[in-house]
């Protein structure tokens, strides 16, 4: 493991979730503001490692490993999906007893995200949610661009894919996604393969991709809850990523109602490893603007 990742380890801690340990952290003052933030495929929370102090001087942060990533467990006979995913989290957020939060999320935790909003509109008695803050990711299926790596998991032969998953193949595909204005150092890519690989989880990854055609089977349900909640949403975006860069923030654009979006100037997939000063710079307008609105 590489240093930081060691690091990021130490501080957290485990608890159990349907008989699989489950990673999560948490760090800051009780009595600050609540901010959960929810991390992407196929990487892990160590991505906000770069965010986290910024974050840390307001809030209150939470995180975890859902389960398949990470440190958490990796089993490969289970049924992994984005309502599970949720479950954990809420899970969490009851067992820290909060009674109200905000969330920061990416790529594949966009999708839990829209699924903890839509639980938001339907259900009380759960905790409040304040607002939500989305970075790159698949929020509408009509506009994710699939990698080749994606597409090969997604395939009959995605459990041999899975198998012969490698970090050349990983630098591949995730160099594709960065763009050539912040590239992929050598130890990300280190740090995002030893979250990978460990519990071998470069094996399961295959299982983990259904969430692809999830969004397009729950589609209704997850952009109707962008579309209907109440709670402020804002977007920031790393314009040149292929996967669910301009284009995407484009249908935001048209999808959502009064949309709050921020796009960084060459930054791709991974604003929050790319341009983490930017990604917080952002996100402070956002809250300060929600707190003055309110005052």
């Amino acid at each position: 493991m590489t240093q930081n990742t060691d690091a990021w380890k130490a501080k957290g801690q485990y608890f159990t979730h349907r008989g699989h340990e489950i990673f999560w952290r948490e760090e800051g003052r009780e009595d600050a503001p609540t901010l959960l933030l929810i991390h992407g495929f196929p990487t892990a929370s160590w991505d906000w490692q770069h965010v986290w102090p910024d974050l840390l001087k307001h809030y209150r942060l939470l995180t975890l490993d859902m389960i398949g990533f990470g440190y958490s467990a990796k089993p490969r006979d289970y049924a992994y999906s984005i309502k599970d995913q949720a479950d954990i989290y809420d899970r969490l957020l009851a067992s820290r007893r909060v009674s109200e939060f905000h969330i920061l999320a990416h790529d594949y935790g966009d999708t839990v995200a829209q699924e903890l909003i839509a639980r938001d509109i339907e259900r009380s008695g759960r905790p409040t949610l304040r607002s939500v803050c989305l970075l790159n990711g698949g929020l509408f299926p009509e506009t994710h661009r699939r990698v080749r790596l994606q597409s090969l998991l997604l395939s009959p032969i995605g459990p041999l894919v899975a198998l012969l998953t490698n970090k050349k193949k990983l630098s591949q595909s995730m160099s594709a996604v960065f763009g050539k204005q912040y590239p992929l150092d050598t130890e990300t890519l280190d740090s995002m393969w030893d979250m990978l690989r460990l519990r071998h989880g470069e094996r399961i990854m295959h299982k983990l991709i259904h969430y692809i055609p999830e969004r397009i089977e729950h589609r209704e349900r997850w952009v109707g809850a962008l579309q209907t909640t109440k709670v402020p949403l804002k977007l920031i975006v790393g314009p040149i990523d292929p996967i669910s860069g301009s284009h995407m923030a484009s249908r935001y654009r048209e999808l959502v109602p009064h949309p709050d979006v921020s796009e960084l100037p060459g930054v791709g997939h991974y604003p929050q490893v790319q341009a983490p000063g930017a990604v917080t710079n952002c996100y402070f307008e956002f809250r300060d603007r929600l707190a003055t609105a309110c005052s």
